[in-house]
Formats: C-alpha cells, structure tokens, sequence
C-alpha cells in the first residue's frame, strides 16, 4: 500500500461516510433514525452527494439520471406506505460530469443511465439525514464487487471531495439475510458471528488497517456467515479509497448496535 497524501491538506474536505442502510422498515427505528439526524447536523452542508449502494450492480460503472427520475422501489412484501416514500432531490448534472471526467479512460468506459432513479439503499437514509431533499443527489453503481477494485475507484474519485461532494458508501456492517427475522425482537442478542464480524470490523477501522480491510474474507472472524455475499460491505472500499487519497484515514464510529442481528455499525472517515 503506498503512503496517503499529506493530511494537513485536509482542512476544506468534506468527510467520507459509509453507513449502514437497512431495509425500508429501519426507517420505523426511532432510535436510528434520530441518529442518523443527528449525524447529518454535525456535518458541513454539504454541495452535492455521491451515494455508492449495495443495491446497484452494474457493469461498466454506470451514473444515475441527471434529470428528476422516479425512486426505485426495489424489495417486496412490504405494506404499501413503503411505496409511496418520495425524495424529490435535485439532479446532478455537474457532479455526473466532473464523476465521468475522473473515471473515464481508455478501455475504462463510464456510462449513463438516464432513466435510473435513487435505489432504497440511497434514499432510505437521506430521507433521514437531509429530508428537506434540496442537495443534489447522483449514485454510482459498483462495477465490480473486488475490494481492491473499488478501493481504486475510491481513490480516483477523491477530489470531489475538495469542491464539497458528501460522498457516501451505503450498505450493511452484517448482512446475512437468515438472521432477519421480522416476526422477532428487533433488538435481540445478535448472533455469535455478527458480533465478532462487528467487533473485528471496529477494531481494524480504528487502527486504519487497510490491507486487512481489502483481505476481510481472510482476516475477519465469521467473514462469510457475516457475509455470505459480500455486496453490502463493498461500498465501504470505495469509501476507504476516497478518504485514503486524501491522506486522512482516520475513522470515528457514529452509529452502532444490531438491529434483527445485522450490524448497523456505521462510519466517518476524515
């Protein structure tokens, strides 16, 4: 791992997050939802936001709209209200380029979907933390489920946070759906193995250990029961790239706690 840049370049930059969304009934946690509130009031208002979800897959890396598109409601078997949740933020056509002009290279396409709306994993949380919805809003797909790969990305993308780009990677400290069982207390004692992952992921992240961050799958306690597909713990790598080519890895956990067993452990970095 090369040596990040100067930290004391710092000062203006906008924090990097990685925050654990839940599913649309997370929003029905008091308890959360008043911590990601306060979260988003001790944070510099930000310009616009990146939102990197575990929700959106796609190959080459791909831009949402840049004109007002429709939320993408993607889960089922919820009661209607979930559906009918709006967040109606501004597009951003300017942040969609400077994205295309720092990822864009020979045999490195970057694409635009332009019919692509904000996925559940981006908007649940900014219903929460910027609900006027008057930030303009762009996501990012994850081409790639590679640590290193996103780390990258993560990396190339860093200047924006120079010109006050809140960027955000959205997934879940513990997700292994066989945990979830919505008929049980919510905040019953979590499974063995997602309170080791937890207590792994906590330690490494205060000690900036990134290369084991990148290597998860072989260095944490219960990696693959905590993850048995690992999408929801990806957006923390581009997260990692953005604050550790800023020079500043140093990380503060926000939120933490279990909610149906899944980690809702989420972070600051810089």
């Amino acid at each position: 791992m090369t040596t990040p840049a100067d930290p004391q370049a710092n000062a203006t930059q906008m924090p990097v997050l990685y925050l654990s969304h839940g599913a649309p009934p997370l929003a029905d946690d008091h308890t959360w939802t008043a911590q990601l509130a306060s979260w988003s009031a001790d944070l510099p208002r930000p310009e616009s936001i990146l939102m990197i979800s575990a929700h959106w897959e796609q190959a080459p890396l791909t831009l949402s709209a840049t004109t007002r598109a429709p939320l993408i409601y993607d889960f089922w078997g919820f009661p209607q209200r979930y559906y009918e949740v709006t967040y109606d933020a501004p597009p951003a056509p300017g942040l969609a380029a400077d994205l295309t002009r720092l990822l864009q290279a020979p045999g490195t396409p970057v694409h635009h979907d332009r019919g692509r709306g904000l996925d559940h994993g981006a908007y649940v949380p900014l219903v929460e933390m910027f609900p006027q919805a008057d930030v303009p809003v762009l996501q990012m797909s994850m081409p790639t489920l590679d640590p290193q790969k996103l780390f990258e990305i993560g990396r190339r993308i860093a200047p924006l946070r120079e010109q006050g780009t809140l960027i955000v990677g959205s997934g879940f400290t513990t997700h292994n759906l066989r945990w979830f069982n919505p008929g049980a207390d919510p905040d019953a004692p979590a499974p063995a193995a997602s309170s080791e992952f937890d207590a792994w992921a906590t330690e490494t992240m205060a000690s900036a250990d990134i290369d084991s961050l990148l290597d998860f799958l072989a260095k944490a306690p219960a990696a693959r029961q905590a993850h048995p597909r690992t999408e929801h713990f990806a957006p923390l790598f581009v997260a990692l790239g953005a604050a550790y080519d800023s020079g500043d890895l140093t990380s503060r956990s926000v939120i933490d706690g279990f909610w149906y067993g899944l980690s809702k452990r989420s972070w600051q970095l810089g």
